[in-house]
């Protein structure tokens, strides 16, 4: 295999990315972990699960830009874009680097929110377990840890059906907040890719 096998190849598969996403995960998921842990050991029951339904909330949030995004439509943006709506310029990058959004959105915060939801959950039991004295502390860590799957999933579920039928909505919205945060702070958070049709490029 060449050299521009080798180019190709990576590019292709986005080895880089895949690389990059998963030294990023790993610090990042320790990061979230120690944070809410520590941060949940010095709070109340019942601040500790209002910040597990936030968690989870996050999770699913995230779930559905990731979704949106590999739904949506380049075409409807065009107009807007010619139009000198800065929004939808940036909404045409986000569809054209689907496949990243969605692999951060879905799997990357998505499986940080499930593994802190987790921690989280586990101290709530530990929590509740010395303070009611509960000695069936297997009951209680299987009733806590079915209802985080049951909300995740389900709210997943129905954030898919939003996520499908409100995507471009979504997704300009989402170009929103990332577009003001990039000239904020002057942040490359997503690079233009181009299309062979329909350049970018062209709306500047």
């Amino acid at each position: 295999m060449d050299k521009r096998e080798d180019d190709n190849f990576i590019k292709k598969h986005n080895i880089r990315w895949v690389v990059l996403i998963t030294i990023w995960t790993f610090f990042m998921a320790i990061i979230f972990t120690i944070i809410t842990e520590g941060l949940v050991e010095n709070l109340n029951i019942l601040l500790a699960f209002i910040i597990l339904i936030s968690i989870i909330l996050i999770g699913i949030f995230f779930d559905i830009i990731g979704i949106a995004v590999t739904t949506a439509k380049e075409k409807p943006f065009h107009a807007m874009a010619a139009n000198k709506i800065d929004e939808a310029k940036y909404a045409i990058k986000l569809v054209r680097n689907a496949s990243q959004v969605s692999n951060f959105c879905n799997d990357v915060i998505g499986d940080i929110s499930g593994i802190v939801s987790g921690a989280i959950g586990a101290t709530i039991i530990y929590k509740l377990t010395n303070i009611y004295n509960i000695k069936n502390a297997s009951a209680l860590s299987i009733i806590i840890t079915s209802l985080v799957a049951a909300f995740t999933v389900g709210g997943k579920a129905f954030g898919k059906s939003i996520a499908m039928f409100n995507s471009e909505k979504i997704i300009f919205e989402t170009a929103r907040v990332l577009n003001f945060v990039e000239k904020k702070f002057r942040i490359d958070i997503l690079p233009d890719k181009k299309n062979k049709n329909n350049k970018i490029d062209k709306y500047k």
